[in-house]
């Protein structure tokens, strides 16, 4: 468990230059909800945040499996039931066939309860000749297009402790409340095989699960585990007066836990090694992600570790890589091989999202789903060849049948954005081309688990080895998979 006092070492940050913070216009009215905030209850438990790396642990040995999902940025006024429990829904479908594929646990992290603010590439935006602050964000200042909504707000930070706490609330009901059943989330999954225009191809998938279950069921095997299920909780910690105010002290061990959520991750635009939030985040004992993206190099990942993870702990690290369908290929070798020949053993997780957004003519973002995939592809060819572990994919994806990823099985066309564009921020895949992914990764997982790595990729017994040369293959598209 962890104590109500606000834990003082992690306030070394201030130290350092803390880039994407909001300019907040009185400084008293944010010292008077930090201070609320630092005296509210905590959000997650210093124990579940523990075993949560334990799990990670196992990702990075090549034992199991990463999902992360969820919105680009959550909204004050989606937090209702409905919308929590299709995001939920949506990931446990997901998860189910991944699981089968793999053959090994799927970790399931939520992009929920706390995605409230969102880094920017400008401070502020112009329409018609007027100039007014980015929307950073709900738990910053307001879509609306006024001066108003867009004057940054320090009691949004207050509402998005209490509408975080609210979304933990259902997630923790639904998913030991009998929502998650596995052989219910399976009956959705059928329903998505026999339905979409596209199941027929994963029929077969769909029906050696089946069988599974109901060899299970002839065994009278009813585990537990199969009527509930582990979802955490994750997003980027990026107004750091707000985590630092929610960062407590466990009375177990005496060490500090931002308890505003289980992982926390540092953005690709706030990775700066003498930045505030590395500082941060090298303070707490949450397990913590990085992004990486296509500028990346092999020394500026391991010092990235060198500073967050100093002692090597298992599962404290994740390397989110974002390189791009273009990439990837490209990229992504390099650092896993030198981050592996010098001993460090992160996770390594595929966000195929954000180094794929290009802007449509009608002026909305969007992402092609081919691209996304593609990017998987070469996560997993990359992982394959060198004999490493493709430990997870992180994707922003929602319940909702949304039209703000183009592509897909039952293709949306770029004429159809504006039919359903309801993201705050960046393009989301729907439900449909989630699901159409997981059983694309799932084809994938079985695929790397038949073809034998290159010569010169020493793996170990664990799934991740010293990694030897790599020749990138031309890039894919939904086509070429089998």
């Amino acid at each position: 468990m962890t104590t109500d006092r606000p834990d003082t070492a992690s306030d070394s940050w201030r130290l350092r230059p803390a880039a994407q913070q909001p300019l907040w216009p009185d400084p008293h009215a944010l010292a008077a909800a930090v201070h609320d905030l630092s005296s509210y209850p905590p959000l997650v438990f210093a124990g579940e945040c523990d075993r949560l790396r334990d799990r990670i642990a196992a990702v990075a040995r090549g034992e199991a499996f990463i999902l992360q999902g969820g919105d680009c940025a959550e909204t004050f006024d989606a937090v209702t039931a409905d919308q929590v429990r299709a995001k939920l829904r949506t990931l446990l479908q997901m998860a189910a066939v991944l699981t089968y594929a793999s053959s090994v646990p799927v970790v399931k992290i939520g992009r929920i309860a706390g995605q409230y603010s969102k880094p920017r590439s400008r401070p502020t935006e112009v329409r018609d000749g007027v100039e007014l602050p980015a929307y950073r964000g709900d738990a910053v200042n307001g879509l609306d297009f006024t001066p108003r909504s867009r004057t940054p707000d320090p009691e949004r930070l207050k509402r998005m402790y209490h509408a975080s706490a609210a979304t933990l609330n259902l997630v923790r009901a639904f998913t030991t409340g009998g929502y998650a059943d596995l052989h219910q989330v399976h009956e959705w999954n059928r329903d998505f095989v026999a339905n979409s225009p596209i199941g027929e191809r994963y029929d077969s998938l769909a029906r050696d699960i089946d069988a599974a279950l109901a060899f299970l069921a002839a065994c009278g095997a009813a585990p537990a585990e199969f009527r509930s299920s582990e979802v955490f909780a994750s997003h980027e910690a990026l107004l750091l007066d707000y985590e630092a105010a929610l960062t407590r002290t466990d009375s177990r061990t005496g060490q500090p836990y931002d308890v505003s959520g289980h992982l926390l991750w540092i953005g690709e635009r706030t990775r700066q090694l003498d930045g505030a939030h590395v500082e941060f985040a090298s303070r707490v004992r949450n397990p913590i992600g990085v992004k990486l993206g296509p500028s990346t190099t092999p020394d500026e990942a391991l010092a990235l570790i060198d500073k967050l993870d100093p002692e090597r702990e298992p599962g404290r690290i994740t390397f989110i890589t974002r390189m791009g369908a273009t990439g990837i290929r490209d990229v992504l070798p390099e650092l896993v091989a030198k981050v592996g020949a010098h001993g460090a053993q992160p996770a390594w997780i595929c966000d195929p999202m954000h180094g794929n957004t290009f802007a449509a003519r009608s002026g909305h973002k969007t992402r092609r789903f081919d691209d996304v995939l593609d990017e998987v592809r070469g996560f997993f060819e990359v992982h394959r060849a060198l004999g490493t572990h493709p430990g997870g994919i992180h994707v922003e994806l929602t319940g909702e049948d949304v039209t703000e990823c183009v592509g897909g099985g039952s293709p949306i066309r770029l004429t159809d954005l504006d039919r359903r564009y309801e993201s705050a921020c960046d393009p989301r895949l729907n439900r449909e081309q989630s699901l159409d992914l997981a059983f694309q990764v799932a084809e994938l997982y079985r695929e790397r688990a038949t073809v034998r790595p290159r010569a010169g990729a020493e793996a170990d017994s664990a799934g991740s080895g010293t990694a030897g040369a790599y020749a990138p293959s031309p890039r894919a598209t939904t086509r070429d998979l089998p």
